[in-house]
């Protein structure tokens, strides 16, 4: 399904966050914002939730130090148990450093794997830009126009009021 859309293009980076708050403010849907490098505060602007990667972080190194913990005494203690300098089979401060190691281990490694998930960079597809500059020097702002009480003037006028240097109506196939 085609999705008709608003694509400004701005020259700085405090326009496009301005658009973008008044955009959100207006009650327009914002299909997506590109830029050349991390802009602070545009998450904010556009309504976003905080990210949950964090706790996918957490929670995978707390497994992966679960894990060790637990392989590391089976191995010692139960499968094939060595007395070593008199040293009991189940010593819990000898697994702290390796512990941690691997934890870090696992946290990295997963938080890096769920991010490419959900931010669907795989290696066989290929990246569909909206603005061709978009990776040089321009910040673009995507707006759905899906409210027929909006007229597109009025689209337009906004990002014109920010501005915009470049404004395309068009159609997409899908969200870049």
């Amino acid at each position: 399904m085609a999705i008709r859309g608003i694509l400004g293009s701005f020259a700085r980076e405090e326009d496009v966050v301005a658009a973008t708050e008044a955009a959100r403010e207006r009650g327009l849907t914002i299909l997506d914002v590109y830029t050349p490098y991390a802009v602070h505060g545009l998450d904010r602007a556009m309504g976003l939730e905080p990210s949950r990667l964090p706790w996918v972080c957490f929670l995978l190194g707390l497994a992966g130090a679960g894990l060790k913990v637990w392989f590391e005494y089976w191995a010692s203690a139960v499968s094939w148990p060595v007395n070593v300098g008199g040293k009991p089979w189940n010593s819990l401060p000898a697994f702290v450093p390796i512990t941690f190691e691997v934890m870090v281990l696992f946290a990295g490694v997963s938080t890096v794997v769920a991010f490419l998930w959900v931010a669907g960079l795989r290696p066989w597809r290929r990246a569909r830009l909206p603005h061709p500059a978009v990776t040089d020097d321009r910040f673009v702002l995507l707006l759905a126009v899906t409210n027929a009480a909006i007229p597109v003037g009025s689209i337009t006028q906004l990002l014109a009021l920010h501005h915009a240097l470049e404004i395309q109506e068009r159609d997409f196939e899908e969200v870049p």
